[in-house]
């Protein structure tokens, strides 16, 4: 079966359907990037359009877009500044857990909340010693009748601090082979022995969270599938999440500003900036390219697998490489400056507002090649997975 990389009249058809949605929800400013306001009034557009569950199975209420729907949806979205998918991790990352292995009451009782965007999920995984190397968790889950009692600890946890419920992998029993007794549970935030401290980042962001669990109760009930298979629907998970970490929405927008940055600046015209600049986009374009015939051979029912890892290794090199080239357009007005700081003497900004963000981007940025497995461990499953080392 051969790939049609152009877009039909349908794709185009659709693209403009797209385009009118935006137009018609923020018809008196454009959105607003991670404005809660905004983002609100998306996710009612998208309820009402039908357009929320846009990466769900048709038969758990999701649209059935094709690749190429989905391809154009998440360009068009990232490039007016929304989220491509509203409820977080919950609808991108639990969602297709507990389609695949939830039961039907674990699926009655959890889709609904996120679809609805009424509850909000964060994800169990990296700890002390074990991110990359995440097989070698050590948070442990002893049973006692009907219920785990949990003892551990999480590190850079997304959104903890905000979160309802955490899906998370834990150890239920010591195997010789280390990926062997891992079990998936559903951990309600507010149980008694859970604790939740801030990590603040290089940006001065409070995104991540260490967790703790103290003798934290949970219901038998709240296991994804069978107790020691957490690390087959864990492994599943992060292939997916490692195809969506191909930044490519994020650095097309990013390539268009550093061009109309540094055209206004006159650096465009410096030879050496537009040859690294140039190049990038030609890796760029060729990384777009290699997205969607993966995303057209998952939709043709393949699973993604190493390429996973390619699209993920490749994307966060030019990310950081586009936030670096933001940086050097924007000259001593990327100076760091964060308006949440405390420091009596900070320093008023100077200059265009988008040089501060572009450099609060540039820090941010430095987490994607660790964030989802550092870039070692995708270089590791590509040896094994292509090379057969």
């Amino acid at each position: 079966m051969s790939m049609d990389l152009d877009f039909t009249a349908a794709d185009h058809a659709f693209r403009d359907e797209v385009r009118g949605l935006i137009a018609a929800t923020f018809p008196d400013h454009p959105p607003r990037e991670k404005n809660a306001e905004d983002e609100a009034a998306w996710h009612r557009a998208l309820i009402a359009k039908g357009w929320a569950a846009n990466k769900w199975p048709v038969k758990f209420g999701g649209p059935g877009w094709t690749a190429t729907q989905a391809f154009i949806w998440e360009r068009e979205t990232t490039a007016a500044n929304l989220p491509p998918q509203v409820g977080g991790m919950g609808m991108g990352m639990l969602a297709p857990i507990l389609f695949a292995y939830g039961s039907p009451e674990q699926q009655a009782r959890f889709l609904p909340d996120i679809l609805a965007d009424r509850k909000r999920w964060c994800q169990g995984y990296s700890e002390p010693g074990a991110g990359s190397d995440l097989a070698s968790l050590r948070t442990a889950a002893r049973r006692e009748g009907e219920v785990y009692v949990v003892e551990g600890e999480k590190v850079w946890t997304s959104g903890a601090h905000l979160a309802d419920w955490m899906f998370c992998l834990v150890r239920t029993a010591t195997e010789p082979k280390k990926q062997a007794g891992i079990t998936f549970l559903l951990i309600d935030m507010t149980t008694p022995g859970v604790s939740v401290s801030p990590i603040i980042s290089i940006d001065g962001r409070h995104a991540f969270n260490r967790v703790t669990f103290d003798g934290v109760r949970v219901p038998v009930e709240n296991r994804i599938g069978e107790e020691g298979q957490g690390w087959t629907y864990a492994k599943g998970l992060l292939t997916h999440e490692r195809t969506g970490q191909a930044y490519v929405s994020l650095s097309l927008n990013l390539l268009a500003g550093i061009r109309a940055a540094a055209t206004e600046s006159g650096l465009i015209r410096e030879t050496g900036f537009a040859s690294r600049l140039m190049t990038t986009e030609i890796e760029l374009r060729a990384l777009e390219m290699t997205e969607l015939r993966t995303l057209w051979e998952v939709a043709a029912g393949d699973a993604p697998g190493a390429q996973s890892s390619m699209l993920k290794l490749k994307g966060t090199e030019l990310v950081q490489r586009l936030t670096e080239l933001y940086v050097e357009a924007a000259g001593p007005y990327a100076a760091p400056w964060f308006p949440a700081t405390d420091w009596p003497q900070a320093p008023q900004p100077v200059g265009p507002a988008w040089a501060r963000l572009e450099a609060a981007r540039y820090l941010e940025g430095r987490a994607a090649s660790i964030a989802g497995g550092t870039d070692e461990i995708q270089r590791n499953i590509m040896a094994k997975a292509v090379l057969r080392i």
